[in-house]
């Protein structure tokens, strides 16, 4: 009697044991944790688009995707699923509330900090990973060729300047808070429906300039229809060298749109770690710098983990403090 009821002791431990260690496996902790196997990755990686087809997010998201499977610096292949809606809020919330799961990728945008500030979705920066930063977009102060504006210190002899911004907040009405705090010149920011009509309205003289992406101004730089100013970035672009930054002049503007990938909260270390390392390849790459920096006029950019973190941080802060200025934040 006492030998079975030992035995039974000892199987009843031995459940719990197993037991536990399934649960831990299914709840993805320990060291054991498949995600962190390295095995990893097993089956082929999810990438939100939290937006439409063809647009900015998309084209980043499968231009990546391309390279590494051209470069083979991943064993699997990845599925691109596209979730517009609520500016940005669907993509972002799908991820989000997959907590620690290691085969979920995303871009980032500008809604990804302004839509959970303005409280229009149940995510906010925390809930994600950040990976990586990959590329950046710089931004360019246009006028018009006949603008009395001829460079960039004529900005601050202006007793008032009116510029454009799609929506209510977005990087241009950032840039036009910082050049105005900076220059000590007022700048009224009015409102518009799409980078289009910003530029019909410096062309018709309805405003006085606009910051605009490289990529979507160069061409009207080269047509001579748009007058370039200054860069937003801490040094000149090799693309319009003889155009200066404002850094250099002396001023504190400087801010670029960071191309980059998070993931959800929790997943283990050192898959971050790979991702990096993928990332980083793929930066250093003559394929990425072919097929995207030089195709759409994109600057290069590689932040790992930690600094890209900082550098979501930052910008999350520059547009709440953009927010609390319009008292759409308190």
């Amino acid at each position: 009697m006492k030998d079975t009821n030992q035995y039974i002791r000892s199987t009843s431990a031995m459940r719990r044991l197993v037991l536990h260690g399934l649960l831990g496996a299914a709840l993805g902790l320990g060291a054991a944790a498949p995600a962190a196997a390295a095995d990893y990755p097993e089956k082929n990686i999810r990438f939100v688009i939290p937006f439409g087809a063809g647009g900015g997010s998309d084209v980043l998201a499968r231009t990546i995707g391309g390279v590494i499977k051209d470069l083979n610096l991943t064993p699997v292949d990845f599925i691109y699923e596209n979730l517009p809606g609520s500016s940005g809020a669907r993509g972002y919330r799908d991820v989000a509330r997959r907590q620690g799961d290691a085969y979920q990728l995303a871009t980032v945008s500008v809604s990804f900090f302004t839509t959970p500030l303005l409280g229009g979705a149940p995510f906010k920066l925390e809930d994600f990973t950040p990976v990586s930063a990959i590329a950046m977009s710089p931004y360019v102060l246009v006028v018009r060729p006949d603008s009395k504006i001829q460079k960039l210190e004529d900005l601050k002899e202006q007793e008032r300047l009116t510029t454009g911004s799609v929506g209510v907040v977005s990087d241009a009405r950032l840039l036009a808070d910082m050049m105005s705090e900076e220059m000590k010149v007022r700048v009224d920011v009015v409102p518009f429906d799409g980078e289009g009509e910003i530029i019909t309205g410096v062309l018709g003289g309805h405003i006085d300039f606009m910051w605009g992406n490289l990529g979507e101004i160069l061409p009207q730089i080269e047509a001579g229809t748009m007058r370039a100013i200054a860069v937003s970035t801490g040094e000149r672009l090799a693309a319009l060298s003889d155009v200066p930054s404002f850094k250099e002049k002396g001023y504190d503007v400087e801010h670029v749109m960071l191309r980059g990938v998070v993931m959800p909260k929790g997943v283990p270390d050192d898959v971050v770690k790979y991702w990096e390392g993928v990332f980083e390849k793929v930066a250093a790459s003559d394929l990425w710098r072919e097929r995207y920096l030089d195709r759409f006029k994109e600057q290069p950019r590689y932040e790992g983990a930690e600094q890209f973190a900082k550098s979501l941080k930052q910008t999350r802060d520059d547009y709440a403090a953009i927010l609390k200025k319009l008292d759409l934040l308190k």
